[in-house]
C-alpha cells in the first residue's frame, strides 16, 4: 500500500532544457511503468522496502516531484533514482563550455544549453531493455518490454494513473520461455544469457559498482556489441563519456552537420569532446526529427 505524496523538490544547476530530456524518457517509455501524465514524467520505483511511484514536472529551477513510497524510509533511495533519471547532478556550465569549443556544437550548444543525458532508475533493467531495442524501432523495443511487464513485472497499485508494473527483475526473468519471444533467434539468445548473468551475480550494472569492470562483463556476453555496451554505459550508468558511433541517429546526425559518418571516423573524430561525448549524442540526436526530442504536450 503506497502512503500519502511526499512533495519534494530537486534543484539542479542552471540551466535545464527539458524537451529532449523528458521527451526521450517519454518516447521510450514502457507501458504500465512509465507514462506522461499532465505536465508530468510517472514511474514506478523499486526501492529497499517496496515499490513506489514517481511523478517529475520541469520547472523553472527545480523538478517538483511527487513521490508515493511504500515506506517512508524510501524517501533518500527515490530522491537519488529521480536524480540519476534526470542527470540533475550535472554541470552544464563545464559541460557547454566544452562541447562549445567545436565550431561543429558551438551553435547547436548556443541554441540549446544545458542538456542533460536521460538516465535511469534501474540499470539491469535499462540493460535488458536496451537487448530488446537492438536493430529494431522504439515503438517495437516498447511492445516487447511491455509484454515482459505484463507476464513477469510485480504489480503496483497506482490511484493516480495508468502505471501497473515495476519492470522485471533479472531473476524473475530467468522464468521465460525465449519461444514466447517475437524476436530472431539470436537476440533471444543474448537476453537469455543476460538475465541469467544477473540474476547470477556474474554481472553487476548497479550504482557504486566497479563501472569499468561492470561494462567488461556485460560486453563479454554473446550478443553484446560496442553499440549496447555505449548506450548502457550511457544512459544506465552515467558515464559521460560514453559514445555509441555506430548509433543510426548519430551517424546520420553527423552526416548532415559535415562530420565523419562511418562508425570508425566518427569514433575518432568524437575525442574533441572527451569527457563529454554522451552530451554530445544528445546534441547530434536533437539535429534530427524525431519524438525523442520533443517535450510532450499537456
Amino acid at each position: 500500500m503506497l502512503l500519502t505524496p511526499v512533495e519534494v523538490a530537486l534543484p539542479f544547476r542552471e540551466p535545464l532544457f527539458p524537451d529532449n530530456l523528458f521527451g526521450h524518457l517519454v518516447a521510450t517509455a514502457v507501458p504500465g511503468v512509465e507514462e506522461w501524465r499532465e505536465g508530468a514524467l510517472r514511474c514506478t520505483l523499486r526501492l529497499p522496502h517496496g515499490p513506489g511511484i514517481a511523478s517529475l514536472r520541469p520547472a523553472a529551477d527545480h523538478v517538483a516531484a511527487t513521490l508515493r513510497l511504500t515506506d517512508p524510509r524510501d524517501e533518500a533511495a527515490a530522491v537519488a533514482s529521480c536524480r540519476r533519471l534526470l542527470d540533475l547532478d550535472a554541470d552544464p556550465a563545464v559541460i557547454d563550455g566544452a562541447l562549445a569549443a567545436d565550431p561543429v556544437l558551438a551553435p547547436l550548444v548556443a541554441a540549446a544549453p544545458g542538456r542533460r543525458v536521460p538516465g535511469s532508475t534501474d540499470p539491469e533493467a535499462f540493460a535488458v531493455r536496451a537487448v530488446l531495442g537492438q536493430q529494431v524501432s522504439t515503438a517495437a523495443a516498447r511492445t516487447h518490454a511491455a509484454r515482459l511487464v505484463r507476464a513477469y513485472g510485480e504489480p503496483v497499485d497506482d490511484p493516480a494513473g495508468g502505471l501497473t508494473h515495476l519492470f522485471p527483475t533479472a531473476q524473475a526473468l530467468t522464468a521465460l520461455d525465449p519461444e514466447e519471444l517475437a524476436m530472431p533467434r539470436a537476440r533471444r539468445a543474448t537476453l537469455v544469457g543476460l538475465v541469467r548473468a544477473l540474476a547470477g551475480g556474474r554481472v553487476r550494472l548497479e550504482p557504486g559498482e566497479d563501472v569499468e569492470a561492470a561494462l567488461r562483463g556485460f560486453g563479454a556476453l554473446p550478443g553484446i556489441g560496442p553499440w549496447t555496451v555505449a548506450v548502457v554505459a550511457m544512459r544506465a550508468l552515467g558515464v559521460p563519456d560514453a559514445f555509441p558511433a555506430s548509433d543510426l541517429g548519430v551517424r546520420v546526425a553527423a552526416e548532415r552537420l559535415g562530420l565523419p559518418a562511418a562508425a570508425r571516423a566518427l569514433e575518432a573524430r568524437s575525442r574533441a569532446w572527451s569527457p563529454w561525448r554522451a552530451y554530445a549524442v544528445q546534441h547530434l540526436w536533437a539535429v534530427l526529427d524525431h519524438p525523442v526530442n520533443v517535450l510532450p504536450p499537456g
